[in-house]
């Protein structure tokens, strides 16, 4: 069953309510929804529980999930706002291109920058505005193409880009 694609393991859920469907689907999108969730926020514990929200949210919803789409930029779609709704009701703050999480956390920040060169890059990738750091995440750390991550973050297809190059950018100045 774990050969099947994501469309094909949502299909057969949708059909015959397979319950190993989901547990094949979670097995597979555990990691990266908890990785971005983590990058997102800035906190483990944080990341759990919103993996665990997003995959609730998923087993709620996959029935009306439209199979003409792709299973993993609805997935991440859904991680992207749950991480949104947990930052708005943890920290009573809105979002904007400016928000930085590693002001919030010092000692986290002290910590990586301890670390070598993955070290570095945490903290620098701490340190850019959430709208560059969600697209290099999605890009390098979830395999997302531009296009993917376009749809995921419901942004048109040369912003994506556009951020990504100065995220780029940004980054290697900070490092």
């Amino acid at each position: 069953m774990s050969r099947l694609t994501d469309e094909e393991l949502v299909h057969q859920y949708k059909n015959f309510k397979d319950e190993r469907v989901l547990e094949v689907l979670i097995k597979r999108y555990l990691p990266q929804i908890y990785g971005f969730a983590k990058n997102y926020t800035g906190n483990k514990d944080n990341a759990s529980d919103i993996a665990q929200e997003v995959f609730v949210k998923v087993w709620k919803n996959i029935n009306k999930f439209d199979e003409s789409k792709s299973f993993r930029t609805w997935i991440f779609t859904i991680a992207k706002r749950t991480s949104i709704d947990w930052l708005r009701r943890k920290t009573d703050l809105k979002l904007d291109d400016s928000f930085d999480l590693a002001d919030d956390a010092p000692l986290i920040l002290e910590q990586l920058m301890l670390k070598e060169r993955s070290g570095k890059l945490s903290f620098a990738m701490a340190k850019l505005p959430s709208s560059y750091s969600s697209v290099i995440n999605l890009y390098i750390n979830n395999g997302l193409n531009f296009r993917e991550i376009s749809e995921t973050l419901k942004e048109p297809l040369n912003t994506v880009k556009s951020r990504y190059r100065r995220g780029l950018a940004l980054l290697k100045k900070i490092i």
